[in-house]
């Protein structure tokens, strides 16, 4: 009897140290701390809350406009338990402090799932090699071509504590161009500044290039410079066409373009494609009570989930027209 005694009490020890920090007891799957095992907010702190590891979904290549984020659930099978992540997306301006705009919040039980966010912003879920380890997602699909996002994500868990954040930082694709217009546009813009040019046809080229996003406005500049620069390259022709004034508010726009897209829209060819990737949208099939703090485990959430396509636009670029190669979003490690 003694003996049963002694091996319970090292058998408790042990789950306590390993899912406790040794602080605590394990009930059924919870830990019930020890009272000098709270921190300065008065929170229970014998179970620690992991730290969710935000990444790129393996399964969606990032475009122009569309990314997928997913991240593993922490929720551990004793101890802690995951009421919500809180995900934060903002875009941001290399030469500024990311800091200075907090950009959006977005719970991922409350918004996400129950339907309260965007069509541009869905939820995800599915399960990695083992059924019992679930894997989030989340998907943006109205982002701005070649901008700097942040996105970051920590865990709650149902006594309100915050896990440390995870971050992932990266440059969506260049924007989308139609080659064979902005050939077409170079080849009207040089019949235009050809020979006498009148008012009118100087109006008709002003509005034309102002009319092209700036990303079409750098192609037309290549397509008029590799069949016309003999009679002038561009930046001229504009300027002694249009005057100094008009040329400068066409010509500043290139500026918006950077260096990595400019790079690529030097290239010989370039090829527009649109694809379709599955994706799983998820909705809660609780109604939350609204005005309440709600901390129900989110793993024990009822979640419908239906399996959609994604259409997913992109350039591909290269030297010749019988060769392309992709482009890619500059990703930060995480």
């Amino acid at each position: 009897m003694a003996l049963d005694f002694t091996i319970m009490a090292f058998k408790n020890a042990l789950m306590s140290s390993y899912w406790c920090s040794g602080k605590g007891d394990v009930i059924d799957d919870w830990c019930r701390c020890d009272l000098s095992a709270f921190d300065a907010s008065g929170l229970p702190n014998c179970s620690p809350l992991p730290q969710p590891v935000l990444r790129l979904s393996p399964t969606v290549e990032p475009s122009s406009t569309v990314v997928s984020l997913e991240w593993v659930d922490v929720q551990p099978a004793i101890g802690t338990k995951v009421s919500d992540y809180i995900l934060q997306h903002k875009k941001v301006d290399e030469y500024t402090d990311t800091d200075l705009y907090t950009g959006e919040f977005l719970s991922f039980a409350d918004d996400l799932l129950s339907g309260l966010g965007t069509s541009c912003v869905a939820a995800g879920r599915s399960h990695g090699e083992v059924p019992e380890v679930s894997i989030y997602s989340v998907i943006f699909k109205c982002l701005e071509p070649d901008g700097l996002y942040k996105f970051t994500l920590y865990a709650v868990d149902t006594r309100g504590r915050h896990s440390e954040l995870s971050t992932v930082t990266l440059r969506t694709a260049c924007p989308l161009v139609d080659d064979n217009k902005a050939e077409e546009i170079a080849d009207k813009i040089y019949n235009l500044y050809n020979g006498y040019t009148s008012g009118k046809e100087q109006q008709t080229a002003y509005n034309t290039l102002m009319e092209v996003s700036a990303s079409m406005l750098f192609r037309v500049q290549h397509h008029y410079n590799s069949h016309y620069e003999k009679f002038g390259d561009f930046v001229w022709r504009s300027e002694d066409e249009l005057g100094p004034r008009k040329a400068h508010l066409i010509l500043r726009r290139l500026e918006r373009v950077s260096s990595h897209c400019s790079s690529l829209l030097r290239s010989a060819h370039i090829q527009s494609r649109v694809e379709t990737v599955p994706y799983l949208f998820c909705r809660s099939e609780e109604v939350r009570p609204a005005g309440m703090v709600w901390y129900s485990i989110l793993k024990d959430t009822k979640i419908t989930c239906e399996e959609k396509m994604v259409s997913m636009a992109r350039n591909t670029y290269g030297e010749s027209k019988g060769r392309y190669y992709l482009t890619l979003s500059k990703v930060s490690p995480f």
